[in-house]
C-alpha cells in the first residue's frame, strides 16, 4: 500500500491495521517515507484520533524501530517511573535510589527539558562528572552494581519516536493523546522494565491543563502498557503549584539530597512515597501499600537510599561527595532574594510563571539547541498556606545572567498570590489507578 493511501485512510476517519502502521513507521524510520508524509499522518491522527488497538500498534512499531532491551537481561524485579513533566519535579532523582534500596532494579531512561518543563538529564548535568551517555551495556552494569541508573535516550532506542517528536513540535500536532502515548510508551517499553508507574501532571505548570485530559492520558498509558505485558499504574498529580521549594538544575539536586537525608518538603516526600509504593507492590517486592510505605520509610531513615544515590553518581563518573554535602554542587555567581510586598498568607504560587522565570534565568531551553545553565533556578520558595511578613524572602533566584534578574523577578512577583486568609488545601494526588499483573 502506498504511504499516501494510509494517510488518506486516516484522514477520512478509517481504522489503520497493524500492518499499515508497522510498514509506515518502518519506512519513516529508515528514510523511505519522507517527513512531509509522516507530518500528514500525524495531522490526520491529531484530528481523527486512534482507537486503543491503533495506539498500541503505533507504540509497538515505534518501539521496534530500534533496539529493545530484553527484560530478562535486567536485574529482577524491575520498575520505572515516568512523569509528563512539571516545575520543580525532581522526583526521579529521589525515587530511583529509594526504590532500589528496597530491592527493585530501576532502569530509567530520561530526557532533557524544553520550555518551562525541567529535564532530569539537565539536573543530573549539574553534578560534576556525571555521565548520562552510557551505552546499554554500561547501563545494565550500573544496575547490577547499585540497583538504579539514569541515562539519556540512546541513538538506537526508539529512533522513530525521536524523528516523529521533532516533526510534531513544528507541525502543531503535539497535543494528541495517541501520539503522546506512543511517544512515552515506545521509549519506556524499549528499556525493558517489567513495571511502569506513570505520574501524569495537570494544571498551570503542566502539559495537560485539566484533570479530565490528564486522566484520559493516564488511562491510555495504562491500557497500552498492559496490552504490552507490563504491570501498570498511574497517578494524576497537581502541577498548579511548583513541586517542592526549588526549581531549576543544581537547586533541585540539592533538594533531592536533602529529601534523601530525611529533610525534604512534605509534597516531595508524599509523592515519592506514593509512586515508590506503587512500584514496589506491582513488581512484587511488597505485598501491599502499607508494607511498601514502611520499607520506603526505612530506606530513607537508615540512609540506604542516600547511599544508593551516591553509588549511582560514582558509577556514572560523577562526584559522590555531593550526596553527603550538596554545597559541593556548583553555585550561581548571582543570587538575589525576591521580597514580599505585604503581609498575609501565600494563597497560590503559579507554576507556569515560576517555570518561565527559571527559563529566563537560564535553567531551561526555549529550543532544543539552547544551552542550559547547571546553576540556574530558584530556591527557598514559600508554599501555599504559609504565612509571610512584608519584606520577607519569597524565594531566591540563582543565575549566571545578572541582566536576567529584573525580568525574572517581575515574572515571579506575579507568580505569588498573597491574601488575608490561607487557601483551602488542594490534594496533591487527584486520581490514581494501581493495577496488578496484566491479563
Amino acid at each position: 500500500m502506498l504511504p499516501q493511501w494510509i494517510v488518506e485512510k486516516k484522514r477520512d476517519g478509517g481504522t489503520l491495521s497493524e500492518e499499515e502502521i508497522r510498514s509506515f513507521i518502518a519506512g519513516f524510520a529508515d528514510g523511505a517515507i519522507p517527513d512531509y508524509q509522516m507530518s500528514a499522518l500525524a495531522m490526520a491522527v491529531f484530528f481523527r484520533g486512534m482507537n486503543m488497538a491503533e495506539t498500541t500498534f503505533l507504540t509497538n512499531a515505534m518501539m521496534r524501530s530500534g533496539r529493545v532491551i530484553d527484560p530478562a537481561s535486567l536485574p529482577r524485579p524491575s520498575a520505572d517511573k515516568h512523569s509528563t513533566g512539571g516545575v520543580g519535579d525532581k522526583i526521579s532523582l529521589i525515587l530511583a535510589p529509594l526504590v532500589a534500596a528496597c530491592g527493585v532494579s530501576v532502569p530509567m531512561i530520561s530526557g532533557r527539558g524544553l520550555g518551562i518543563t525541567g529535564g532530569t538529564l539537565d539536573k543530573l548535568g549539574s553534578i560534576p562528572g556525571y555521565r548520562t551517555d552510557l551505552s546499554i551495556a554500561e547501563f545494565v552494569g550500573v544496575l547490577e552494581k547499585c540497583g538504579c541508573s539514569i541515562i539519556g535516550q540512546t541513538d538506537d532506542l526508539a529512533p522513530a519516536d525521536r524523528k516523529l517528536y521533532a516533526l510534531r513540535d513544528v507541525t502543531g500536532t503535539v497535543p494528541s493523546i495517541p501520539l503522546i502515548t506512543a511517544s512515552i510508551m515506545s521509549k519506556k517499553l524499549a528499556e525493558g522494565a517489567g513495571t511502569l508507574v506513570m505520574d501524569v501532571k495537570w494544571g498551570r505548570g503542566a502539559f495537560m491543563k485539566s484533570q479530565e485530559d490528564a486522566m484520559a492520558l493516564a488511562r491510555s498509558l495504562i491500557e497500552v502498557g498492559s496490552c504490552s505485558g507490563r504491570n501498570m499504574a498511574a497517578l494524576v498529580t497537581d502541577m498548579n503549584q511548583p513541586l517542592g521549594r526549588t526549581a531549576g538544575n543544581a537547586p533541585e539536586v540539592a533538594e533531592s539530597v536533602e529529601t534523601l537525608m530525611g529533610r525534604g518538603p512534605a509534597d516531595v516526600v508524599q509523592l515519592a512515597l506514593e509512586l515508590g509504593a506503587a512500584m514496589l507492590t506491582l513488581s512484587g517486592a511488597a505485598t501491599d501499600r502499607e508494607s511498601a510505605l514502611a520499607a520506603l520509610r526505612k530506606a530513607l531513615d537508615s540512609g540506604e537510599a542516600l547511599s544508593r544515590f551516591a553509588r549511582m553518581i560514582e558509577l556514572h563518573g560523577g562526584n559522590p561527595d555531593v550526596a553527603a554535602d550538596p554545597s559541593r554542587l556548583p553555585s550561581a555567581p548571582h543570587t538575589v532574594e525576591l521580597k514580599a510586598n505585604r503581609s498575609g498568607f501565600i494563597r497560590g504560587v503559579d507554576a507556569d510563571m515560576v517555570g518561565r522565570a527559571c527559563l529566563v534565568l537560564g535553567a531551561g531551553r526555549a529550543k532544543v539547541t539552547d544551552t542550559v545553565s547547571p546553576v540556574a533556578g530558584v530556591s527557598r520558595m514559600l508554599k501555599p498556606a504559609e504565612e509571610v511578613r512584608s519584606g520577607q524572602c519569597l524565594l531566591a533566584m540563582h543565575t549566571e545572567r545578572p541582566a536576567a534578574l529584573d525580568e525574572a523577578g517581575g515574572i515571579l512577583s506575579e507568580a505569588f498570590e498573597i491574601g488575608d486568609d490561607p487557601p483551602q488545601a488542594a490534594p496533591l494526588i487527584a486520581w490514581s489507578s494501581i493495577g496488578g499483573n496484566p491479563a
